[in-house]
């Protein structure tokens, strides 16, 4: 039976308590609440930090906490991504991927007007470090995409030999100052990438579910949790992100697949085990 890698993406940089009580922000409370998503069926836990004040952070040591006490736990292989604050210098985007060597990590493939209020830079020196970085480390760069231009941008730095081909691709539709959360620009975004890439990809918001149905219907992987979605359906908030891991579970079994396992998930995409 064919297997979908589920990704749990458990609290981002933005979301607070005020937007929905079960999104965590401090490292016992995402561990908590990864190690919940792993039992319920999840095989990446995509993380973010935040600072003391709930706003996000690259801060290699709260990285570094929440790691070790994720593995004390659970296998989950772990996603920790490079763009947790605006504010961040190229240095500490990169720093907790030197400390950690974590066995993915997010690879934003092109600048964007984020939210219509600022710039979400990602200049090509340092896409060229950042690609160069993970693949001396051996982390596979999980390659997010905002919009077509960016697969165009993969491409290069694949052709560069920034990049190994064919790469791993997250679709990331419905961002505002990205491409909106419809079924017609997924198929447009997955018939750009390349025949034999890996991907997955997820819905913003209300767009989330019919993004999740579809992706899991064009054989894709998929990616759920409260930093995409904070409701589980129009007007109730989500109970936890292992409730959403959980309908992600069932949906993939609807559809005649099998939810991968965190080894799964390696041997998939070709990760090394911590």
């Amino acid at each position: 039976m064919a297997k979908t890698i589920i990704t749990v993406a458990t609290t981002g940089a933005w979301p607070t308590k005020e937007n929905n009580p079960a999104i965590p922000l401090t490292p016992k409370e995402i561990a908590e609440d990864v190690f919940e998503c792993w039992q319920a069926g999840a095989a990446i836990a995509h993380l973010h930090m935040r600072d003391a004040e709930g706003k996000g952070t690259m801060s290699a040591d709260l990285f570094e906490e929440t790691v070790g006490l994720i593995r004390a736990r659970c296998d989950i292989a772990l996603n920790l991504t490079t763009s947790g604050d605006l504010n961040a210098t190229d240095d500490t985007r990169i720093e907790h991927l030197v400390r950690l060597r974590p066995e993915l990590a997010s690879y934003d493939a092109g600048t964007m007007n984020w939210m219509h209020e600022t710039l979400f830079i990602n200049h090509p020196k340092f896409l060229e470090r950042l690609g160069r970085t993970m693949t001396e480390l051996d982390i596979l760069p999980e390659i997010e995409i905002f919009d077509g231009g960016m697969i165009y941008n993969a491409l290069h730095y694949i052709k560069q030999g920034v990049l190994k081909a064919p790469g791993y691709y997250q679709l990331v539709l419905g961002a505002a100052g990205g491409m909106a959360a419809t079924v017609e620009n997924l198929v447009f975004l997955k018939s750009l990438l390349p025949a034999d890439a890996n991907w997955s990809a997820l819905g913003i918001g209300s767009r989330h579910l019919p993004i999740l149905f579809a992706t899991i219907a064009l054989g894709g992987n998929v990616r759920v949790g409260l930093e995409d979605n904070v409701y589980y359906t129009k007007g109730r908030l989500a109970k936890s992100n292992a409730e959403m891991v959980e309908r992600a579970v069932r949906l993939v079994r609807e559809a005649d697949r099998e939810n991968a396992t965190p080894d799964d998930a390696r041997e998939i995409l070709g990760l090394r085990h911590p």
